[in-house]
């Protein structure tokens, strides 16, 4: 379990990535070495993995799983519960772990940005923690979202969800609004995908049916 205190949240899931059992890690690991008090920390360790392209068979559906349960955690005010199927499910931590070290570089790029305390009128309060939870809880739906093989499906609510946990780890209410808005832009950008779809499919059957 890492030691959190005077350590900034890179230095943190730096030291998380360093601590990476090798052959390969769990869910149940990964949480274990964030830490009990670490679940923004956690969000931050499986969100920056999809801020890359990665080929990591189960990372997905695992992580993506994870994060979810994490943001329902937090809006209902409950302690962390991982199904069995999910905290166990073994990833590679050889490429687990150079994912991770690539996202790294773009978190420590948003930490030199982010700011403590700023704009505190988004992140003091229950109002305002009400309704960044559901950010979370909105952020992980729309990355385990069926758009796998669509440029940018995961890369948007990753970039939503990082700013979300950032925001909270450094009580940065300028990351929260940038999260709360790369959510409406992912949702726009599948809205367009849905349409475009959509009118592809009546298109092709006036072509072969007209």
């Amino acid at each position: 379990m890492i030691d959190h205190d005077h350590q900034s949240p890179g230095d943190r899931l730096e030291a998380a990535i360093d601590a990476l059992p090798d052959g390969g890690v769990t869910l149940a690991e990964v949480r274990d070495i964030a830490g009990r008090d670490g679940l923004m920390l956690l969000t931050v360790f499986l969100t920056v993995v999809f801020l890359i392209p990665i080929s990591i068979p189960g990372v997905s559906t695992v992580f993506g799983a994870g994060i979810l349960l994490i943001a329902l955690s937090r809006l209902l005010r409950r302690d962390l519960r991982l199904p069995r199927r999910i905290e166990g499910r073994v990833v590679d931590t050889h490429r687990l772990r150079a994912a991770l070290q690539r996202g790294l570089a773009w978190f420590r790029r948003l930490e030199r940005f982010s700011r403590p305390h700023r704009m505190s009128w988004a992140t003091a309060g229950g109002a305002a923690r009400f309704v960044n939870d559901c950010g979370l809880v909105a952020g992980a739906l729309l990355l385990m979202a069926p758009f796998g093989l669509v440029p940018f499906s995961n890369t948007l609510p990753a970039i939503a969800l990082l700013f979300l946990a950032t925001g909270a780890l450094q009580r940065d209410g300028a990351c929260v609004v940038l999260g709360h808005s790369a959510i409406v832009a992912t949702v726009v950008y599948f809205a367009m995908l849905l349409g475009g779809g959509g009118l592809f499919v009546v298109s092709v059957f006036e072509r072969m049916f007209p």
